[in-house]
């Protein structure tokens, strides 16, 4: 199938962001209730949505989403009228993590019930920068074939080479403080996955998480043995101004003002929903906001107040 004719549902924003960049913004018709870059896609009729309220405290959003995982439930629906209304020839959804999106079995189950038209599932399961590469050559292939895989390549090599930069840049910085990259508040998460491998690319040494493994749970007593240089809050699916809502939770702990970081200032917000946790080619953004946040003195600052900025109590 050529591009041009295909008509495409994403089910995921990093799917969204590399379908984008691909050049092939004009074959979206429908998005993730979550899909909001470029902000144009808001436009497009929406295909899923959560079974839980997503307002409230950190702490309410976790209780609910596992009471729906303990039961066996799925934590979001597919709209089923809206899919087969739009009739896509492509769906582009995700395997890596059931509370993040949408998952592969859930949009099986939708698509089997399709009569008339079975698009071809395209499943992304990224969990290094490198599986980013390749989620970008999956989606163009499914798309475009050989031809797709060829504008995978311009836009793959674009983006390699300002991971390249930055880590060039950043080899050349006095000290590689140490960081704790957060992306759950209550209860405490340490940034897993590619956030790792990204604050090593950028010059710093993460406390915690491993490259390429799910994010795992936090306590205190971790927090305060690691002591760490910088603190980075990036909730999943939060932005800046919900994330500093939450961040008395952390402040009123009876350690909080005993960590290095708080009493050297260190402590900074990102808007990890649309950077950090979103494996799209703004992963790259993400690295850069990491280096310009451990390395100041050398990194042109594009990303305050946009990106990232620091904690005010």
């Amino acid at each position: 199938m050529v591009a041009s004719a295909a008509r495409i549902v994403s089910l995921i924003p990093s799917a969204t962001e590399i379908i984008t960049a691909l050049g092939w913004r004009d074959c979206l018709v429908g998005r993730s209730h979550e899909c909001d870059y470029p902000a144009d896609v808001k436009a497009l009729p929406i295909c899923t949505q959560p079974k839980f309220n997503p307002e409230g405290s950190s702490l309410a959003v976790h209780q609910r989403v596992t009471e729906l995982l303990q039961s066996a439930l799925s934590v979001y629906a597919v709209n089923l009228e809206v899919l087969t209304a739009l009739a896509p020839t492509h769906i582009i959804t995700q395997a890596q993590c059931e509370v993040c999106a949408v998952s592969l079995d859930d949009v099986e189950q939708a698509v089997a019930t399709l009569v008339t038209q079975r698009p071809k599932i395209s499943s992304l399961q990224p969990a290094v920068l490198s599986d980013l590469w390749q989620d970008i050559r999956t989606v163009a292939q499914a798309v475009d074939g050989t031809a797709g895989l060829a504008v995978a390549e311009v836009a793959i090599t674009a983006l390699k080479d300002r991971v390249e930069r930055c880590a060039r840049m950043s080899q050349h910085a006095s000290q590689s403080p140490t960081v704790a990259c957060i992306e759950w508040i209550d209860p405490l998460m340490a940034a897993g996955n590619w956030v790792p491998e990204l604050v090593h690319l950028a010059g710093g040494q993460s406390c915690f998480g491993t490259t390429g493994k799910h994010s795992a749970w936090l306590t205190w007593a971790e927090l305060t043995a690691a002591n760490p240089d910088i603190i980075i809050a990036m909730p999943c699916g939060y932005d800046m101004q919900k994330t500093q809502s939450e961040m008395t939770v952390l402040t009123q702990h009876a350690d909080w003002a005993t960590l290095k970081a708080v009493q050297n200032h260190q402590v900074y917000l990102v808007d990890g929903n649309q950077y950090f946790n979103r494996p799209g080619p703004r992963l790259v953004d993400s690295l850069e906001i990491l280096a310009e946040i451990c390395h100041p003195e050398i990194m042109p600052c594009k990303y305050e107040s946009q990106g990232w900025q620091k904690f005010q109590v």
